[in-house]
């Protein structure tokens, strides 16, 4: 890729994020728009939607940058969770390396990298048709001494990421005790979650739970819930709760309708509907009814809820294997109540076991397909390959802007696009797996898709890119070292331009929340019997950890990967956390709510990703050295791998058992403070409605017209 067709892509994408940030500042200010851009502050009341015109409100407004930027850590703790304080750990983590790395980079290893001539002499006066390879280590002449900086620069950036780490793991390390100590007493605390439940002829699950619980921990528990099979039931009821909203915006609509503003025929046509859904809202009332009773007699899933006194007392019997049979009383710490994923309970461990063997088999899979874009990708990002495969496109790709467009802007933008139908695919796989929280799934599909991110847009390219392309060089053995050292760094010109389109780009239409702001416009126009009518039916969404979090590890990665290869590569990767930093903070006080809480479990998965990017890392330098004839750097490298793994084998003993559970220190000093406490009274006899399934619970709907009664009354329960 050459420099001008690089300064189209970051032009264009440059544009779309003064776009989205211009028309977020605007649209922001507009009362109907607030259920986009701040759902959080509508549901908790701290805004309300008028429709009072003010002039100044089409004019942008820059203040929501200064409030993103003025909250506090605490008071991010405070509303969103200690999850959130680690996904802007991770930034600020990734802030601190890049801009160490870019000083290095930029102002000692980028000069040494032009000064070079290996593949051209740098030319100031014809920088924008140079290629960016003269940018790269590849410049940089085979056996330089100069070749001593990057190998220096290399130890220097290791061993400050390596202290950040440590600082960070320990950081978050003491944070979540402290959150632990600040919480007041959660249901999760006390209750295990217990599977597989052997059942004795002639008992229920029920009794067999009830025997063994007083039997073997007579002192410390209290009691325990069932799970039953309800898949039905809930199917009704998310059925039920559609045909409510559509059937209350009619009545609401109706009663502001007059013959004169929507004539008699539209008049008729409504009441027609309404008596319709209220026919058919009858029908699944009773339908309910009879399922609740039929889910209430039937017959019940091998797994419960087991309440304790003590939190000491629920951590005991989820360390301790329970039976001799270790397939049989499978106890874990049980998920916050709205945690809970209820599909999967009825699922044995046979089931589990080979649905995540189907679950890695489907994601081989899936891996390979994608390799059909990434190939598409490279075809675009190489002319000649394109004019080869589509000759009758030689003429259009002649002219200097399309080839620039088709070969900086247009194959990050295609892979972006292939990119957002993954992540619903991974979170899919793992609901499958036999998870029964929301918290793990998303740590499973987080994981995945990191993976995927990976092999797929690192390895992929790079591999489709360098070598697969150039398989007949490899019948002349002498010029495989050289071409490698050539053409694996020259894969930093297409990363740069999928970190401005993936990064600058995603994250500014992160803030603008264009597919939530045209569904709104859409559903204004287009479809009435979905508009929101009513407060309640505002939906308040939750940050997508598993796409989120992978990718700001990935743009870690190639900072961490490409700073010694690539230096150009670490200004456009800080302007990306630099948006990252200020936009996911807006969102965190205006637009999204925490659906659960991990207390930070994301951060280990942070630091083994921050390790592999250390060590591949490592492995390039060893193989570029070498190729660059350089002998004596590679050799000296390669301790660098091996004292990495060994400090995060140190980390893994130290900090990460911190994250699996709570020490006997901490649970035992928590159990203290509550005994004189007048409320666990009250707690304790809450705590086994608080594990109740949701399609069992009473339904009771505000109902604006008389004719409908509440789905589900108390007496029902």
């Amino acid at each position: 890729m050459i420099v001008s067709a690089l300064l189209t892509s970051v032009g264009i994408n440059l544009g779309l994020c003064i776009l989205f940030f211009t028309l977020y500042s605007t649209l922001r200010r507009q009362p109907p728009n607030y259920d986009v851009y701040a759902p959080r502050l509508l549901a908790e009341k701290k805004s309300k939607e008028t429709h009072y015109f003010h002039l100044d409100r089409l004019l942008p407004s820059p203040g929501w940058v200064m409030r993103a930027w003025k909250l506090s850590e605490d008071d991010l703790l405070a509303i969103s969770g200690l999850d959130a304080v680690v996904f802007m750990r991770i930034i600020i983590f990734s802030l601190r390396v890049l801009s160490f790395a870019g000083i290095v980079g930029v102002f000692v290893l980028l000069p040494v990298n032009i000064s070079g001539d290996q593949l051209a002499a740098f030319n100031i006066a014809n920088i924008s048709s140079d290629s960016l390879d003269i940018f790269t280590i590849s410049n940089v002449n085979d056996g330089s001494n100069r070749m001593w900086a990057h190998f220096a620069a290399i130890y220097l950036v290791s061993v400050f990421a390596c202290y950040l780490l440590y600082y960070e793991y320990n950081y978050i390390s003491l944070k979540r005790v402290a959150y632990f100590y600040s919480s007041k007493p959660q249901p999760h605390q006390f209750t295990v979650l217990v599977r597989s439940i052997p059942i004795s002829p002639g008992s229920s699950v029920g009794e067999s739970v009830d025997h063994f619980f007083t039997e073997y921990y007579p002192l410390t528990y209290v009691s325990h819930v069932v799970v039953r099979k309800t898949s039905r039931l809930q199917n009704l009821v998310n059925e039920t709760n559609k045909l409510y909203k559509r059937l209350t915006h009619l009545q609401a609509e109706s009663s502001q309708s007059t013959p004169t503003n929507s004539g008699f025929f539209g008049l008729f046509k409504r009441k027609s509907l309404v008596d319709q859904y209220e026919k058919k809202l009858g029908d699944l009332e009773e339908n309910m009814r009879v399922e609740r009773q039929v889910s209430l007699a039937a017959e019940e899933v091998r797994a419960a809820f087991v309440f304790f006194k003590s939190r000491y007392g629920a951590a005991i019997a989820t360390s301790i294997q329970q039976s001799e049979n270790p397939t049989r009383w499978i106890t874990e710490q049980a998920p916050d109540p709205r945690d809970v994923h209820w599909p999967f309970f009825q699922s044995s461990f046979f089931r589990r076991w080979v649905s995540k063997v189907v679950v890695f088999i489907v994601s081989i899979f899936v891996t390979i397909v994608f390799f059909i874009p990434v190939v598409l990708v490279q075809s675009l990002a190489n002319l000649n390959q394109l004019e080869t495969l589509f000759p009758f496109l030689k003429s259009i790709l002649s002219l200097t802007v399309v080839s620039e467009i088709v070969t900086g802007y247009l194959p990050s933008l295609i892979l972006q696009l292939f990119m957002t139908l993954v992540p619903p695919v991974m979170v899919f796989l793992s609901s499958i797996q036999g998870y029964f929280s929301h918290s793990e799934i998303q740590k499973s599909a987080c994981f995945k898709f990191l993976l995927f991110t990976i092999w797929n847009i690192f390895f992929a390219n790079v591999l489709s890119g360098s070598i697969l392309n150039e398989l007949a060089l490899f019948l002349d053995l002498k010029n495989i070292p050289a071409k490698l050292a050539v053409s694996v760094p020259a894969e930093a010109s297409f990363f740069i331009s999928y970190v401005v389109t993936s990064g600058w780009t995603s994250t500014s239409s992160e803030l603008f929340r264009m597919f939530t702001f045209c569904g709104r416009i859409l559903q204004k126009w287009c479809c009435c019997c979905c508009v929101k009518s009513t407060d309640e039916e505002l939906e308040v969404p939750a940050i997508p950890y598993h796409v989120a979090i992978p990718r700001l590890l990935f743009f870690g990665l190639l900072g961490i990967t490409y700073f010694f290869l690539a230096p150009l590569i670490l200004p456009f990767l800080l302007v990306y956390f630099c948006l990252a930093y200020i936009v996911f903070r807006n969102q965190f006080l205006n637009v999204y709510e925490p659906k659960f809480d991990t207390a930070g479990k994301f951060w280990p998965i942070v630091h083994n990703s921050m390790i592999f990017s250390l060590v591949l890392m490592h492995a390039i330098a060893v193989g570029i050295f070498t190729l660059k004839k350089l002998p004596l750097a590679s050799t000296l490298i390669f301790p660098l791998p091996i004292l990495t793994l060994l400090f995060n084998e140190y980390c893994r003993k130290r900090f990460l058992p911190n994250f699996t559970g709570y020490s006997v220190e901490s649970l035992i000093k928590k159990d203290r403070e509550d005994v004189n406490d007048p409320a666990m009274t009250e707690f304790f006899s809450k705590l086994a409605t608080s594990y109740q399934d949701p399609a069992l619970a009473p339904l009771q709907f505000s109902n604006p017209d008389s004719h409908t009664s509440p789905l589900l009354l108390d007496s029902d329960a």
